[in-house]
């Protein structure tokens, strides 16, 4: 069993890895469902953390859809060429057309530049109208694993279509696992769909250390008291969720 924990800077890749992780999926902005962090940020985790932990890095210009602009597309292969000497493990993006199928000229293209990194294609993948095509794109495209909750909000829901997945791969690409999990399902999931490798974040949110706060004024939305608390990564729930899955 391998697992990654999702975490949003520095601070939450050092306490994923107390936790236990053994990879890390490291972002910017998991408000958004992560996007790309700075290459500063990304140095930072992988001399923090240090070996065996791998750093994933997430390739994602912007929230939103993953129908990407030209623009858009070229910065993400910049960002890929600039991490293949970050000392990352490896790099995590998703390219869809507007009909909801697999970018698989993007992604081929991606994945050729992140080499010899590894490359994961993130829940992009749940968002495609026929998951069946879909995985069978990304083999085509020589993705490594695929990140997946059975495209249902949780992997309890999707537990059936994750299953399915596993067996369709055939040792072809690898399902990662998730989706809401918790200590009480995790097990369940993995047990079910015949997972060997397991994704989740572990989020705890603690209050601003600021003295001094102006509550009439918000820098990111409509909610003052949001400027005075962040979230960060438990090392102890990471610890659980391991000890459940």
């Amino acid at each position: 069993m391998l697992i990654e924990v999702c975490v949003e800077g520095v601070d939450g890749a050092v306490a994923a890895a107390e936790g236990g992780a053994d990879r890390i999926e490291l972002c910017a902005s998991l408000i958004e469902g992560g996007i790309t962090p700075s290459m500063g940020t990304v140095r930072a985790a992988v001399a923090a953390v240090g070996v065996p932990v791998m750093v994933m890095v997430m390739v994602r210009p912007r929230g939103g859809d993953f129908l990407y602009s030209a623009r858009e597309f070229a910065s993400m292969l910049d960002d890929v060429g600039a991490l293949r000497s970050s000392g990352a493990a490896g790099v995590v993006f998703g390219c869809l057309t507007a009909e909801g199928t697999i970018d698989e000229g993007r992604t081929r293209a991606l994945a050729e530049a992140a080499r010899p990194l590894s490359v994961t294609v993130h829940r992009a993948f749940d968002m495609t109208a026929d998951p069946v095509e879909a995985l069978e794109a990304l083999v085509r495209c020589g993705v490594d694993r695929v990140l997946t909750s059975g495209q249902q909000v949780s992997g309890i829901d999707g537990v059936e279509l994750l299953g399915q997945l596993v067996r369709q791969a055939a040792g072809r690409i690898v399902i990662l696992g998730c989706g809401d999990l918790g200590v009480d399902t995790i097990g369940r999931v993995r047990r079910e769909a015949g997972l060997m490798e397991l994704h989740f974040s572990a989020p705890a949110v603690v209050a601003s250390a600021m003295r001094y706060r102006n509550p009439a004024l918000a820098m990111g939305g409509d909610d003052p008291g949001r400027e005075y608390r962040h979230t960060v990564t438990d090392p102890a729930r990471v610890r659980a969720m391991i000890a459940a899955a």
